[in-house]
């Protein structure tokens, strides 16, 4: 089994879960960086994967989806095209990135992509099961329950992942399993700076969905002059958003085929580099974490 992570979201979610008075020799905190190798030694203890990758992002507001939507994430730029990270974050992710080095483990990025890209083409390259890692609903348009690809979804903890499949998905938005993506668009999401259709909110769009299958045959229906299926007024509301209905796909689908490097996704048995791992274990003092992660690490080789 393949296992995806989706690191910001799970290092973002460790910095604000752990209190920064967990800190290095020095006073740096380091509560990111600690609570994510405990997350990972978690993971690997519970579901024993055969292949871990640490997806990053290379580019957290790309070009292409900046382009067709431009306020795409803009809620959250500092200045220029800089996230709006906190100041105590910031040095801690270059730490993270050593650490997984050091480990062995799988660090994949792509310019000019998001890590959630990364994530898509992996899994559509992969022939096998894919569990994926992550607190981002946007990744749910992945999983198929005929590989399988599921989602772990972090909201309630490392501890208490839920299991996101295609069952899950009908159930929690009562729409097709497959059919995440579709829903989202057409409903909008305010923490990625998506409007969505002016009117149409969860319900609507998910009857919508679950009608016409898919937000390309909606649009065929639209433009077809087709009216039996469309709730009252949401025939004039969807004409009104042709605009952003042509471009928003490309914003909200995460991409299949990004150019992504060859790499190694075996999880490690024994760190890589073990001497850079002592060196970092012992600046950021990591030993207690990192002993927890490689003693699974051995067990799963075992």
């Amino acid at each position: 089994m393949l296992m995806l992570l989706d690191t910001p979201s799970l290092y973002f979610r460790a910095f604000y879960g752990i209190p920064e008075s967990m800190t290095a020799p020095d006073g740096m905190p380091v509560n990111a960086v600690r609570g994510l190798i405990d997350m990972i030694a978690t993971l690997v203890r519970q579901y024993r994967p055969a292949e871990l990758v640490a997806t990053m992002d290379a580019d957290w507001r790309p070009a292409f989806r900046v382009s067709a939507i431009p306020t795409y994430k803009a809620h959250r730029v500092a200045h220029g095209d800089v996230e709006e990270v906190p100041d105590t974050l910031v040095p801690q992710i270059p730490v993270i990135e050593q650490v997984l080095d050091a480990l062995g483990i799988a660090r994949l990025e792509c310019e000019g992509y998001e890590a959630d890209d990364v994530i898509g083409t992996l899994t559509h390259r992969s022939k096998g099961a894919v569990d994926i890692v992550t607190g981002d609903r946007d990744l749910f348009q992945l999983v198929d329950d005929s590989r399988p690809v599921r989602v772990l979804y972090t909201a309630r903890g490392i501890r208490n992942l839920q299991v996101v499949d295609e069952g899950f998905v009908s159930e929690k938005y009562g729409i097709p399993g497959r059919g995440y993506a579709d829903f989202a668009t057409l409903r909008g999401d305010p923490s990625d700076g998506l409007p969505g259709v002016a009117g149409v909110g969860e319900k609507t769009a998910a009857s919508l969905i679950t009608r016409f299958g898919s937000l390309h045959h909606l649009m065929e229906a639209l433009d077809g002059g087709v009216t039996e299926g469309f709730p009252a007024g949401a025939r004039l509301k969807l004409a009104a958003a042709r605009d952003y209905l042509s471009v928003a796909p490309a914003v909200v689908e995460v991409a299949s085929d990004a150019p992504l490097p060859d790499a190694d996704l075996t999880l490690p048995a024994a760190p890589k580099d073990p001497e850079a791992l002592v060196r970092l274990a012992d600046r950021y003092d990591l030993n207690s974490p990192l002993n927890r992660l490689l003693n699974e690490l051995a067990k799963s080789a075992g």
